[in-house]
């Protein structure tokens, strides 16, 4: 089966069966609660639209943008989206065609948030247990890699990963070859894909993606001497110590 680089190929085209948010919550105050509003919202004349999201203060911008994020974390948790697509695609459900102005747009911080309160809200039964499939699955490859100072990013490190996540791994081998000929050895099927180099954008970076346990994984290869540097660039991130001591805490599901 392939697997992108990029992770799980997202599926925004809709949204899923609408829910009224409880009382207190930020997707409370969304506007678009429901298909019917939705549909509404999508018939609206540039016009209305104009009248109806006009930007004239401070708190205009704030609102605005929470209301962007709840839909866009929507889409992240439940068609697994990603942050990029998924914020594009929540802007223009809401205010539609409109030029975005850049202020108006959360960051990913502020959608990876309502990512979390989504998925504590409606996943709660779930999501937990789903989690630490993927962290036991990516454990399991990260000892199996240990030679190649594996690094655990992304949702799966940071607790959001939800139905259509993907597990992603750094690793810095003295020769990328070597990761290659590891899996050839043990009959895995493998992608390769490249991407720029997080400080030389110039240079790729090859990733070796991959379906095992029914999970993808994606293994992007460094050069021995970017550890360094990816300390720096990956702050949030997790050796096989780190991933051992985030298992631990968890209770058993």
């Amino acid at each position: 089966m392939a697997v992108s680089a990029r992770g799980a190929s997202p599926r925004c085209g809709r949204l899923k069966n609408a829910r009224f948010y409880p009382t207190g919550s930020v997707f409370n105050s969304a506007p678009l609660q429901n298909l019917c509003v939705v549909r509404i919202a999508r018939r609206r004349t540039l016009a209305q639209q104009q009248a109806c999201m006009a930007i004239h203060t401070p708190n205009d911008a704030e609102h605005l943008r929470a209301e962007i994020a709840a839909a866009a974390a929507r889409m992240i948790a439940e068609d697994g989206a990603d942050y990029a697509s998924a914020k594009r695609k929540a802007a223009k459900l809401i205010i539609g065609h409109q030029k975005i102005r850049g202020d108006v747009l959360p960051d990913n911080a502020q959608v990876e948030a309502q990512v979390r309160e989504y998925q504590a809200l409606f996943l709660g039964d779930s999501q937990p247990q789903r989690l630490r499939q993927l962290r036991l699955v990516a454990l399991e490859w990260m000892e199996k890699l240990a030679d190649f100072s594996p690094w655990l990013i992304g949702a799966v490190l940071n607790g959001t990963a939800g139905q259509h996540s993907d597990i992603h791994l750094l690793l810095f081998p003295d020769n990328s070859k070597d990761v290659a000929v590891y899996l050839l050895n043990a009959n895995i099927a493998y992608e390769v894909s490249e991407s720029s180099h997080f400080r030389y954008p110039e240079r790729s970076v090859e990733t070796l993606s991959f379906m095992w346990k029914h999970e993808g994984v994606h293994l992007s290869m460094y050069d021995r001497d970017d550890l360094r540097g990816a300390s720096r660039k990956f702050g949030d991130r997790a050796d096989l110590t780190g991933l051992r001591a985030l298992l631990a805490e968890e209770p058993e599901t």
